[in-house]
This record gives structure tokens, sequence and C-alpha cells, in this order.
């Protein structure tokens, strides 16, 4: 017999489980349902709080985390281990993100490769799926306390420009703090669907949600038909928002206060200080003319800003609309670019669209909504929270996969994710469950070792991170690969479910033409008992399996890095001194030894040194095969 649990504060019956819309932000996260009673989207809040919680993770010293509105209190404080904006590091590489890690208080390592980044905290690493999912366990029991009802099962967005890898690591997140992640939907889907758009059987429309967040802004257009939602085009930038905002009233300031930009950075806290002052700044001015702060507050014994007491110039800081609508008239023409972008990629004009639906908290500026609503040429629909849009889209989306909303019919979906193996018999998801059918997915994979001329391609269904915890549905060799040296080979594998069910997977060497593919039938002979136990299977054990392909990863990564050195030792040999030499085999040796232990952070810290100690040679090396070629000579070999 089910339970029924009561809420003791309304009398109100309690549903036996909640389905509910996660909005995963850069800078804040919230959690939205569909109110039993009202039959309308609400974003969860304890009582006068707000409904956003900050999208920061603390770290103490004993490895403990704390997130939101805690967290954010140690980012003047403790810089080092606060992470904020983990969100622009899921499924990124440190080659993705070096150009910006300055950007960051905190350590992303740097080890110049394509392995996903990670983020250093004392002695342990962790990667964005760990730090997204403190938050998103945060946030589920935030809304276990308000709802007093277990919540499991939960609809998240992401940008509509995120790709397989950042929607596969959200997924991750999501199961890693117990949550059985439904589906991955659109941010500007959302919030077309916050505001009823899309509803109606016969509702025919195109739409611009423009979307400017704390961190990154974005502009989709979209096509709605017969509750279809088709992304005709989408422009933007990840490093753009109101923290841009921010950055520009403290330059301000700066040359007001007397300080170099170099000396601020020099002071985490003091950076981390003008930057909160910068915010309530921005703020004040959406309704104020003036913002005034009193810098003699700071002068206090523990402020970060005594050390420079004797070089402020002013008493006080201040801005004035006017001003701060002149600093920030170049990032608001840049974003007015990605729409004109966006509308040219969708071959459409600003006349063409029908609704112009406003998201995020950085909208709320004035000068924003004026150039919006002037270059499309109507007003723009803000009437709903900007903040909390996104997450009440999702609860309206969550609340159709409940089955609640009956106008909605619920296209044929995948009920298990489909994958590769890959590197340590590791689940590479191509298809994840509850993924509409038909649909068709590409990936690129390489070889590992030089003149690999062959390559397996095993097929696999399962919401687990090992293989071995997976159901295998097929295996078949590509062969006929040209000799090339590990890394060289392009081999795209592409999934395609038809209207069937029917999975064809396809391999093809891009350079050769070599190609492979084979035919399955996903569903074949799973009851729908089992599909449940290998779901509830998978957030039983998501804990232990994210740990282990995190060991998985951290000694295939490792082992990479030894046979790279090793080679080039072998090649370079000239260019080393004895020391070098030396110092780079006792981190060679150590690193080894780390390998057939158990502890990813050890493995890691081991791979971080070897990084360390090749580097000053590295570069000799990449000088000198700089300069040989100037003199056209080919020293690569």
């Amino acid at each position: 017999m089910a339970k029924i649990g009561i809420n003791i504060a309304t009398g109100s019956l309690q549903q036996s489980e909640m389905i509910v819309g996660i909005d995963l932000g850069t800078t804040n996260s919230l959690v939205a349902i569909i109110h039993p009673e009202l039959k309308r989207p609400i974003a969860l809040k304890e009582h006068d709080s707000s409904s956003l919680v900050p999208s920061i993770v603390h770290f103490d010293e004993y490895g403990n985390a704390s997130v939101g509105e805690v967290a954010k209190g140690f980012l003047e404080t403790e810089p080092q281990n606060t992470i904020f904006s983990a969100k622009r590091l899921m499924g990124k590489s440190y080659n993705d993100v070096k150009n910006n890690a300055g950007f960051f208080t905190y350590k992303v390592i740097d080890d110049n490769t394509e392995s996903l980044v990670k983020v250093q905290v004392g002695n342990q690493f962790y990667s964005p799926i760990d730090l997204s999912s403190f938050i998103l366990k945060e946030l589920k029991q935030r809304a276990e306390h308000i709802l007093k009802t277990p919540v499991t099962k939960a609809v998240i967005t992401v940008p509509a420009y995120f790709n397989d890898a950042q929607r596969q690591a959200t997924r991750d997140a999501g199961k890693l703090a117990g949550l059985d992640v439904l589906r991955i939907i659109n941010e500007p889907t959302a919030a077309s669907l916050a505001y009823g758009l899309g509803l109606e059987k016969d509702d025919e429309r195109t739409i611009a949600v423009y979307d400017l967040g704390g961190g990154t802004f974005d502009v989709s257009i979209l096509k709605i038909t017969n509750g279809i939602f088709e992304v005709l085009s989408t422009n933007g930038d990840t490093y753009l928002g109101g923290d841009d905002f921010d950055r520009l009233i403290i330059q301000h300031w700066l040359k007001e206060i007397g300080l170099t930009e170099d000396e601020l950075h020099t002071n985490k806290q003091l950076a981390q200080t003008l930057r909160l002052i910068a915010e309530e700044a921005k703020k004040h001015l959406s309704t104020n003319e003036v913002f005034e702060f009193d810098t003699a507050i700071l002068n206090t014994p523990k402020s970060s800003l005594t050390t420079y007491n004797l070089k402020l110039k002013t008493p006080n800081l201040r801005l004035t609309t006017y001003d701060f609508n002149l600093l920030i008239a170049p990032l608001i023409e840049k974003t007015i670019t990605s729409c004109n972008n966006a509308l040219k990629d969708a071959g459409l004009a600003a006349t063409d669209i029908d609704t112009i639906v406003m998201v995020g908290g950085s909208t709320r500026v004035p000068a924003v909504k004026n150039a919006v609503s002037a270059f499309f040429g109507k007003p723009v629909n803000d009437s709903v929270n900007p903040d909390e849009v996104v997450a009440l889209g999702a609860a309206v989306q969550a609340d159709i996969l409940a089955g609640n909303n009956k106008d909605f019919l619920l296209l044929d979906i995948t009920p298990l994710s489909l994958g590769l193996e890959t590197m340590g018999g590791l689940m590479d998801v191509l298809i994840p469950r509850n993924s509409k059918i038909p649909t068709k997915v590409g990936r690129q994979y390489t070889t590992y070792q030089d003149g690999q001329s062959g390559m397996r391609i095993s097929v696999f269904q399962g919401e687990r991170d090992l293989v071995k915890d997976n159901r295998k549905l097929a295996e078949f060799n590509l062969t006929g690969i040209p000799g090339m040296p590990a890394g060289l080979p392009k081999v795209e594998v592409n999934f395609l479910i038809n209207a069937d069910g029917i999975l064809v997977v396809t391999a093809k060497e891009l350079r050769s033409g070599v190609q492979q593919s084979i035919e399955v039938k996903p569903q074949y002979g799973l009851t729908d008992a089992e599909v449940e136990q290998m779901l509830l299977d998978s957030i039983t054990h998501a804990k232990d399996d994210i740990q282990t392909r995190a060991l998985v990863e951290a000694r295939t990564e490792g082992e990479q890095i030894l046979t790279v050195t090793e080679k080039f030792l072998t090649k370079n040999a000239n260019l080393i001194s004895k020391d070098e030499m030396l110092a780079t085999a006792n981190a060679m040796q150590a690193l080894q030894l780390a390998i057939t232990m158990e502890d990813k952070n050890l493995i890691q810290t081991k791979t971080e040194e070897l990084n360390e100690v090749t580097r000053p040679f590295a570069e000799r090396a990449m000088d000198a095969a700089i300069s040989g070629a100037m003199k056209g000579q080919n020293i690569m070999g």
C-alpha cells in the first residue's frame, strides 16, 4: 500500500513522488515544481528567503563541502577554497578554458592536455561533475525539506549550445547527487514553456530568448509548431554577463582609488570585496540614479583594503546611472550583435520574431531591456521573474513527463542509455536515456597505440559507469586503419535510432574512409522491471561508480603522460641536463607507483608534479623546434 504524506503546515495531501525542475545556473541555481493545488509552476523557497541558491561550493580544511549562501561568505576570505562558475568548466578540457583561466580565483589544473579539466583544492582534485553534484545535492535536500517528501526525479536545464559531453556531464552530476535525470532540456525551451508558449496545440510562432545571466550570455531563435520546439539558431558569449558589468565598475573605481589591476590581482580578498560592492551598485542603479559607498567601512583591521589605505584618493565609491550606462554600452552592443548573428543564421529578420522572452538577472538592467526592445522593434516579455523563469519552465516539462498534462503527447523515447566501451572499461554514453526517437548522434575517437590498425567497437546499454555493470548489445571490429602515430586517426562513431527503435552503429576512419556498421535492437528482451532495476542500481551505486570512473581516468591519463614523457626523453636527451633527467626519472617512478594504488588524488598529484618537472625543458624543445623550422630545417622528426 502506498504511503501518502500530509503537509502539517497546510494540511494538504503530498504527492508520493515529485518530479522537480532544476535550473543549474552559472551564478545561481534553483528548484521549481507545479503546485499540486494551484496547478501553476512555483519556485521553492523557505519562508521569506530567496529561491536562488548561489552556485558556489566551499571546502573546509577537512574537505567538507558547503553550498550556496554559506559558501558565498568565503569568496573573500578563502578564495582558493571557494569554487564559483563551475558550469563554465562542464565538459571542457584545459585547452578550452586556458585563455580565461585568470577569471578563476581557484586552481584550475594546467596540464595542457585534451583531458577534462580539474580543480585542485588543497591536495584534493574535483571534476566539474563533482562540483555540480554538490550544488544539485543541496537543491535536492532543500526541495525535500520544503516539500517534506523524497525527491529523486528531475528535469535539468542546460544552455542550447551545450554539446554532448556537457549534457552528459550534467546528467552524471545529477546521478551523483542521487537524482534520476528524466530529461535534459534547453534553457530557452524552458523559458518559453514558463510563459505558456507552445502549450496550445495550434500555437505556431517564432520567438527569441535573450538570456543574460551572471556569467554567460546567449540568444536563441526558436520555432514552435504543434508543441514541438525547434532551435533554429543560437549565438552568444560564454564569458559575458552581469559579472562583466561588475568588472567594468571595478575598473572605473580603481582609477579613483589609485590602484592598478595588477595590484588588485595580487590581493584576492580585495578583488572579491570590490566585486561584491560593484554587484550591489549595479542592482541599486536599476531603480536609483546614484550609488555611494563609504570606504571608511572598509578601513578596519580585518579589511582587505587596509593595506592600501595610503593610496586611497577618494573617501567613497560613487557611480551614477549615466556613467554606468556608458560603461556597459559596449557590452550591450556585443549582445545585440549576437542577436543579429542569430537572426542571420536562422535566415530571419527582426520583424519575423513574434515574441521576445527575457531570461537572467542581468536583464533587469533598464539599459539592457531598452536596447533589446529597440533592436526587435517591439516590447519584451519580462513579467515572469527572470531569475526563476528557466526553473519554472523545467517544472512545466516535469509535469508533462509525470503525465499530469494530458494535452501533451509524449514522443517515443529510449528507456536506457546507449554507449561504447572506452579505455579502462568505461561506458561513454552517446544517446542518454529518455532521448526522443528517432535520433542520431556522432562522436570522434582515436587510437591509443602507435600503428594501431584496428579498433574494437563494443556497444552497451545501461546507466552504470563501467561497462561490466551494463548490458552488452553488440561488438564489431573496425579494421584496416592505416598505421599512424597514436592520436592521429580519427574514427567517427555514429548511433542512429530509427522510428522502429532499431539502433544502427557505424564506425568510419575519416582519413582513409574505412567503414563498418551493425544493426542492434536495443530494447530486445528487457522487461519494464529490469529497466527499473537498472535505473535504481545506477542511482544506488552512483557515488562508487563515479569514484571508480575518476580513478580509471586518472590512471589512463597517468599512463599516457608516462608514455609521452618516455618518448620525449629519448628524442630530446641533448636538451636535458643531468639534474633534470634525474628529477624526471624520480617523478615518473613516483607516478608509476601511484598508478598501482587506489587513490585518485595521489595519482593526479603525481601527474601534476611530473608536468611541473617537465614543463621547463618541454618549452625549450618547443623553442628549438620553432627556431629550427624558421631556418627551414625540419627537426621534429
